[in-house]
């Protein structure tokens, strides 16, 4: 998003049953439903809590190829 700073803090797949909690760095929350995300869903819940935030803006996972965005998330919302 053009001149908007706001990026990912931290990632939740246990607070909710399948459903993903985004937390921002403006202190936001985002609740999203895992099934948004096909790939995401199909992983073991064991492999879901290995994610990784990439700059502040994107997330992936140890045993995933794709990354997502800050913008991906909020096409969801």
């Amino acid at each position: 998003m053009k001149n908007v700073h706001v990026g990912i803090k931290d990632l939740n797949f246990t607070a909710h049953r399948g459903k993903m909690l985004v937390r921002l760095t403006d202190g936001r929350e985002i609740l999203i439903p895992v099934s948004f995300f096909p790939d995401i869903k199909q992983m073991p819940v064991k492999e879901r809590n290995k994610w990784m935030v990439l700059d502040d803006q994107y997330f992936t996972f140890e045993n995933m190829t794709r990354v997502y965005s800050v913008l991906d998330l909020f096409k969801t919302a």
